[in-house]
């Protein structure tokens, strides 16, 4: 397999790495809804292309909480994979899980978690080090403890061979051509969903250009303008 090979449905899978919330309350690399908003698209999207996604966490009783719920919704039968170590490849259950989907040629593996600097960096170093495995990092649905802290440590993995990517990137990559309407519908969802300024240009396309009724389960009337009378001065 060749990183020059764009990711598809069939050769990526994904791993989620301790997206709970004490790791997010130490986040200050980017903003933390934006993060969180990031990874449920990320998530959604391997659901769409049915590429199978693994979900590790660290010390959730004792320390991290639980899983963000809209990631679990999401995934309500995947299993959550327990760990003590930072370090997830250090889990036998993790490899196991990750070497199985690799196995049925999907060595293309989608990394996103928390924090950059300590799980993302040593799960994605260890992994590559041990096997042919190729790692895509998704930015922007990770996060570190400063913006120094997230940016030294992509930096370190890209030097290292792992492929930095966006969320949205991984998401039209999956979908490639528009003509596959069997998944199109569901892209555009998860676009108008967590897009932002892309999704809202969808929602208006959608209804302005195309008049298609709005998306909103909103019933109450609009009520025309009343010009209310204007006071001599």
């Amino acid at each position: 397999m060749s990183k020059t090979q764009v990711l598809t449905p069939e050769n990526s899978q994904l791993i989620i790495i301790d997206h709970q919330p004490q790791m997010a309350f130490g986040v200050q690399s980017m903003d933390r809804q934006a993060l969180k908003n990031n990874v449920v698209g990320l998530v959604k999207s391997a659901k769409v292309f049915d590429v199978p996604t693994t979900i590790t966490t660290v010390e959730t009783d004792a320390f991290s909480g639980h899983t963000y719920p809209e990631i679990l919704d999401v995934l309500p039968d995947t299993p959550l994979l327990e760990r003590t170590s930072m370090n997830s490849w250090d889990d036998q259950k993790v490899r196991d899980a990750l070497a199985e989907n690799a196995a049925a040629g999907r060595k293309k593996v989608v990394v996103a978690g928390l924090w950059t600097e300590v799980c993302n960096t040593t799960f994605a170093l260890s992994c590559l080090h041990d096997t042919d495995y190729e790692i895509y990092m998704v930015a922007d649905a990770s996060g570190g403890t400063s913006l120094d802290a997230h940016t030294y440590s992509m930096d370190r993995m890209t030097q290292a061979g792992v492929i930095p990517m966006t969320w949205q990137q991984v998401l039209l990559e999956w979908q490639r051509d528009w003509a596959k309407r069997d998944t199109y519908d569901a892209v555009m969802d998860i676009v108008r969903e967590h897009s932002g300024a892309y999704g809202m240009g969808v929602d208006y396309a959608y209804t302005m250009v195309h008049k298609a009724a709005s998306r909103s389960k909103h019933t109450g009337p609009r009520l025309d303008a009343v010009p209310a009378p204007i006071a001599a001065e």
